[in-house]
């Protein structure tokens, strides 16, 4: 697995060289899009309607739209030179209680790993962390967002996850529907449904949890396979569509010479009589 940032965990006047790896990935069944029709992939293309052609990610830059059709224009070095503590480490703010952070500001996670020469230090930071049962609160620049962040303790590693900022959550008094809700709930209804919340209380074991939808389809798409329900997909040949181009230009070619040569002159002979 390669790592996807370096840079260092900071806080006081500790520096900690650190290394981010993508901690989760998604496991969900993929489908291309075929034309129904003929069963060819679509292709989605990154296409310039003023220059009439396809762009490579090289020819792209970011742009904010400050004004109708107006935009300021940001490259990667713009980003770099932002005045910020947090574009090359993680700046640690505050140390606090997990327990107190609502699961709905969290984000995505990453693995931390010690870089070149902060084994000790990263150690000692997880150490203190487990001992303590404190999670940091902190701010890391990645890609092109300067993100809110917690870094705990997880298994045999630190655990970086970003956050959203308080103002990216929404509020649910915006939601008409959630609205009065003063209804009258009688005690034995109440009574039953803790009851029945009782019953189904337990230790919580990830392991128990999978997806009965994607185990479902899988089984599918193998019934398919098996029972040969496949449609052969009709791929775009370049290489086909490159020799038709030359035996069009080949022909295109022998067209203009024979044009180009000079014609015989006409003989000239006794009008036929009827």
């Amino acid at each position: 697995m390669r790592s996807m940032w370096k840079g260092a965990i900071s806080f006081g006047l500790v520096t900690i060289p650190v290394k981010l790896f993508t901690a989760t990935e998604s496991k969900e069944i993929k489908f291309n899009y075929l034309h129904d029709e003929c069963k060819t992939p679509i292709r989605y293309q990154k296409f310039c309607p003023t220059c009439e052609r396809e762009l490579n990610s090289e020819e792209i830059v970011r742009g904010y739209e400050y004004e109708k059709g107006r935009y300021v224009i940001l490259k990667d070095e713009d980003f770099e030179k932002l005045p910020l503590d947090s574009i090359k480490s993680i700046q640690i703010l505050d140390f606090v209680n997990l327990q107190e952070i609502d699961p709905i500001y969290f984000m995505k996670a990453y693995f931390l790993a010690p870089g070149d020469f902060g084994t000790k230090a990263y150690k000692l930071l997880y150490q203190a962390l487990e001992e303590t049962g404190k999670i940091a609160i902190a701010k890391v620049f990645l890609r092109t967002k300067e993100n809110l962040a917690t870094l705990r303790v997880y298994q045999n590693c630190l655990l970086l996850e970003t956050m959203f900022y308080p103002d990216e959550v929404r509020n649910p008094a915006v939601i008409p529907e959630l609205q009065g809700l003063e209804v009258a709930i009688h005690e034995n209804e109440l009574k039953m449904a803790k009851s029945l919340i009782d019953n189904l209380t337990a230790k919580f074991d990830p392991a128990k949890y999978t997806s009965d939808y994607r185990k479902a389809l899988t089984e599918l798409i193998e019934a398919k396979i098996n029972d040969n329900q496949i449609e052969e997909v009709q791929r775009t040949e370049t290489a086909a569509k490159i020799v038709d181009l030359m035996e069009a230009l080949k022909a295109s070619v022998k067209a203009t010479e024979a044009a180009r040569k000079p014609k015989s002159p006409k003989r000239k002979g006794k009008k036929a009589t009827v």
